[in-house]
């Protein structure tokens, strides 16, 4: 019984965000506040892990920044504070998580994946 409560209730607060996968570029558009103001800031990279279900699942994206320093991320999919998310390039990997690209230096590329 107390698993259909839950499950109605996060049914009821269910966020409609866009269809993607590991290995995908991604633009995520996330609200940030600085003390009384409140900006979106965006942070695009790809996608190296989804995890959790329900109202814990969560993705991490990571980008290389300047100087080649790999920054990552962590975005709950059902936070208030993220707008909006833009599937800029989807990308065909063999892996659920991607880790090893952690150790990579430089530019890392990701095949295109077809048909989407």
């Amino acid at each position: 019984m107390s698993n259909a409560l839950i499950r109605s209730m996060e049914q009821e607060h269910e966020k409609e965000i866009a269809n993607f996968r590991v290995g995908d570029t991604v633009r995520v558009h996330h609200r940030i506040r600085e003390g009384n103001k409140e900006r979106v800031q965006v942070f695009e990279g790809f996608v190296i892990q989804k995890r959790g279900s329900g109202m814990g699942k969560s993705f991490t994206v990571r980008k290389i920044s300047a100087n080649g320093i790999g920054v990552e991320k962590v975005f709950p999919v059902h936070c208030p504070a993220l707008e909006k998310l833009e599937v800029v390039r989807k990308g065909k990997v063999r892996r659920a998580k991607l880790y090893y690209l952690r150790k990579v230096v430089g530019t890392i590329k990701i095949k295109p994946r077809r048909n989407w």
